[in-house]
């Protein structure tokens, strides 16, 4: 593939990526609002090198650290969930969409109490709810790295009325 067909390919990639993002934070709007959950994007780390145009908030930077699972926050019975949104236009999701440095994230979390987890979509028609056990062990649980469609399905989540019902069936302390 050539450089121009990787690049647009890139692009693309991260607009879905943003929208999808997007469509999480509009979820995460509903549950609040029904005092479900509280619940937060995660910043990424960057450091300014030199400003650009002050007045349009524009700057040249770099990041520090490699990124953090997406969203940080808080059930209404005091869980605590720590969740990335992985999106693709493949029918499958691959485990190589997770970074060492999210993995250890999640597993540092894990390991104090919090709920954590993937919500993944596949090309904007279908979304999952992935356990972050599952998702981490799908080598030894389904053979192969990735989850397919048939394999995603018991984690299957409702899009309904614009919203990505991420949070619908879990079972609260």
């Amino acid at each position: 593939m050539d450089t121009y067909k990787r690049s647009i390919r890139g692009l693309q990639s991260r607009s879905n990526g943003e929208h999808f993002e997007g469509m999480i934070l509009a979820a995460s709007r509903f549950y609040e609002e029904r005092g479900i959950a509280a619940v937060d994007k995660t910043p990424e780390a960057f450091k300014v090198l030199k400003a650009m145009d002050r007045n349009r908030g524009q700057f040249i930077c770099c990041f520090t650290k490699q990124a953090q699972p997406d969203f940080k926050g808080i059930l209404m019975d005091s869980t605590m969930i720590l969740f990335d949104a992985k999106h693709t236009d493949k029918d499958k999701i691959s485990r190589d969409v997770v970074t060492a440095e999210q993995q250890a994230c999640f597993e540092r979390y894990m390991k104090l109490g919090a709920m954590c987890f993937l919500v993944v979509s596949l090309e904007f028609k279908e979304f999952y709810r992935v356990p972050w056990v599952v998702f981490r062990d799908m080598k030894k649980i389904y053979g192969h790295k990735y989850m397919n469609r048939e394999e995603l399905e018991p984690y299957r989540i409702k899009y309904s009325n614009g919203v990505v019902k991420y949070l619908d069936g879990i079972v609260l302390r």
